[in-house]
């Protein structure tokens, strides 16, 4: 994506003091949280959607958590599961410093491929896939079972920084996200739009 039509597209939707709080956090704690119009795009798809039920693999410190509980329907619940217990901390910190009621997010500490298997099939309206890279084909099998029929499933890093572009480039994390890419595109059950928001995000819903 050019970078001056990558950053027009970020400056689209301002982000408020909240947000650009949790941004500073990210930094301090090295995360890599997705980009303004990365999260507007979570935030139309699950106020799109009216979804209820969201689950998130990767916390970081809770940007993408505010962006998807601001569109959620009211009285949504976020299961955000995340393995470092700091991150969590500052996602909590993130979700009440924008007014989120405690019941409207269910944090998980914990390795996702141990806590996925856990939750329950078909019970959510929309899955995002934001952890570690490696793991992207293992959280998709278990994304495409726990999203219900006419659910979304959402993969962020879906570029990898333009490496899963560039075939010379087979890194284990770039090799990961194309696993995943070739996986949805080859289901029968899923209908899928790759978009270059961002650092890119596979878009799926689950065929009904």
């Amino acid at each position: 994506v050019d970078p001056a039509l990558a950053a027009f597209a970020d400056d689209f939707v301002s982000e408020d003091d909240v947000l650009l709080a949790a941004r500073d956090a990210a930094d301090e704690w090295g995360v890599d949280s997705l980009s303004p119009g990365t999260g507007s795009t979570l935030r139309v798809i699950a106020s799109a959607s009216q979804a209820r039920a969201v689950v998130e693999i990767g916390t970081g410190v809770g940007v993408s958590g505010v962006y998807l509980v601001r569109g959620m329907a009211p009285g949504g619940i976020l299961t955000s599961i995340d393995v470092e217990p700091d991150h969590h901390r500052s996602a909590r910190a993130t979700f009440a410093a924008a007014g989120f009621a405690p019941e409207r997010t269910r944090l998980i500490t914990g390795r996702a491929l141990d806590v996925l298997p856990r939750l329950t099939d078909g019970g959510y309206d929309l899955v995002l896939i934001d952890g570690r890279r490696t793991e992207f084909p293992e959280y998709m099998e278990q994304a495409v079972r726990l999203a219900r029929p006419g659910g979304v499933i959402i993969m962020a890093h879906a570029l990898g920084h333009g490496r899963v572009a560039d075939p010379a480039q087979r890194d284990p994390e770039t090799t990961a996200i194309r696993e995943a890419l070739r996986a949805v595109r080859g289901a029968d059950g899923l209908t899928a739009s790759l978009v270059p928001i961002g650092d890119g995000l596979l878009i799926a819903t689950v065929n009904a």
